[in-house]
């Protein structure tokens, strides 16, 4: 099994009812780019993966991933909303350093992991938005239970494994958003921030994880199946609620794409 580490930065989307609006172009080019970076083949043999920010927010380092799952943390969307594009772009995997000319913030950083895969991938996709079956997020009657702990994200990955359960620290909404939308497996929704909250939070959830039908339970720890459901969780631990409801779901489509040109 590939164990991949993120860290995503959060990017807002506009939304038109109605029909999708094709030809929406995903993200602008800007004129932030890496000083210097370089890309190559995995080895063969590597099993886990990673990506994220260099510590001093200098650069970004990338282990053993697909470009599929490139797009997946840069972007902040689900694999299910990427359509598109080779085989390649899924099952062939890469290492990535890139390197800035100073430390910058995590929004800058991805503007120039955006370019990087626009120039050296020759990367061109669209958005189109549609609406849809999402879950929306917002506080639940009881109160709002996380901890504020300012506004905005930093280059450490905000949440965590740990002893007991996932540890969140200084999570914007729309990351929190991602990543129950990546942990809700058995469901096709994206999560949708109604909360109105405009702080990043500090918490603790522990919930039990969610399985593929017919996956055997085997493998899962009995202390971890005894935990509470995601959505029960959610409610008891943060304060939050996740309501089914019909929202904007945002794909993103692959136009073009080539294998990296030489370092």
């Amino acid at each position: 099994m590939l164990w991949v580490t993120i860290a995503i930065a959060a990017a807002a989307a506009p939304f038109g009812s109605g029909r999708a609006k094709a030809q929406a172009a995903a993200e602008q080019p800007s004129h932030l780019t890496f000083e210097v970076a370089t890309i190559k083949p995995t080895e063969p043999g590597v099993q886990s993966g990673m990506i994220k920010p260099l510590p001093g927010g200098d650069g970004y380092t990338v282990q053993n991933l697909s470009v599929k799952m490139m797009i997946i943390v840069i972007y902040r969307v689900p694999g299910r909303q990427i359509l598109g594009g080779p085989e390649w772009l899924s099952s062939e995997r890469f290492d990535v350093e890139a390197k800035a000319d100073r430390a910058y913030g995590v929004e800058e950083l991805h503007e120039m992991f955006r370019n990087l895969l626009a120039e050296r991938f020759s990367l061109k996709l669209h958005q189109e938005l549609k609406e849809g079956p999402v879950y929306e997020l917002t506080i639940a009657k009881s109160g709002l239970k996380m901890k504020p702990d300012g506004e905005g994200q930093d280059t450490k990955i905000p949440i965590l494994p740990g002893p007991n359960g996932s540890v969140g620290t200084k999570v914007p909404m729309k990351y929190l958003c991602w990543w129950l939308g990546q942990n809700l497996q058995n469901d096709n929704r994206p999560v949708i921030d109604k909360t109105g909250l405009t702080q990043s939070y500090d918490f603790t959830l522990a919930f039990a994880p969610q399985l593929p039908p017919g996956a055997p339970e085997g493998n899962i720890p009995p202390e971890l199946l005894n935990r509470p459901s995601i959505f029960e969780a959610v409610k008891e631990q943060l304060g939050l609620q996740l309501t089914p409801a019909k929202g904007p779901v945002e794909y993103y489509v692959i136009d073009h794409i080539e294998k990296p040109s030489p370092n």
